[in-house]
């Protein structure tokens, strides 16, 4: 169920989640579930399922690649004929991934006023009424805005999922709420935007995607993660 993505396995620090730990204590391996590996996982569908499939890009950390993958995959299906939306991607100013979204459908965000300003969020009732074959959604432990129809996206994909569209979204390990105290304790910051792991366990395919940290912090130098400031 799950495919290894990752740069570079070598000298990677001590403090990072390991990869292979990560697989091994989330048992989602294909031999821990008892489920064949698909022959192609960007096809990976059954059309007698009425709920859809979700599929998770699970980065080890903030910059490794999990949106691009996200939308390079949304491309390659829209290549082969499969009706691909976006329901919400979150850039980051990032010229690279900016440049994955190429000719998909975007679904225009809700405006939600608040305090004085306007947030923007996945609009899931146009999702809804679109209800394309497959949804793309970013950062799916993000706590939408007050006034939303849910508190978390999660939940704004589990009605995707519930209405047959299958979602492919992206989560950094540290949004799991079992890894919030071990995540706290190597950085000094506590995660405020967490998810069950059970949002995970139920979660149809998950790909850690992960690069060495020397290649992060040069993607990081070279602005490539978040734009040098002005």
């Amino acid at each position: 169920m799950m495919s290894l993505s990752t740069a570079d396995n070598s000298h990677r620090e001590d403090e990072r989640p390991d990869p292979e730990a990560i697989l091994q204590r989330y048992k989602l391996r294909d031999s821990d579930v008892g489920v064949p590996t698909p022959a192609s996982l960007d096809d990976a569908s059954d059309p007698q399922m009425s709920r859809g499939r979700l599929r998770v890009y699970l980065g080890a950390s903030a910059g490794v690649g999990k949106t691009y993958a996200m939308l390079n995959e949304g491309c390659r299906r829209k290549e082969r004929g499969t009706d691909v939306v976006i329901g919400f991607v979150e850039t980051h100013g990032r010229a690279q991934t900016k440049s994955q979204i190429g000719e998909l459908e975007i679904i225009p965000r809700q405006r939600i006023p608040y305090r004085g300003v306007v947030l923007e969020e996945m609009d899931i009732d146009a999702v809804l009424a679109r209800h394309p074959q497959v949804a793309l959604v970013d950062e799916l432990a993000h706590t939408n805005a007050a006034g939303s129809r849910h508190r978390k996206r999660y939940k704004d994909v589990r009605e995707l999922l519930d209405a047959g569209i299958d979602v492919i979204t992206t989560l950094n390990v540290q949004h799991l709420e079992s890894l919030n105290d071990l995540v706290a304790s190597i950085t000094g910051i506590r995660v405020r935007e967490t998810l069950p792991d059970s949002v995970l366990d139920q979660a149809d395919e998950v790909e850690l995607v992960d690069i060495a940290p020397r290649a992060l912090r040069q993607r990081m130098q070279h602005g490539n993660i978040y734009p040098p400031s002005a």
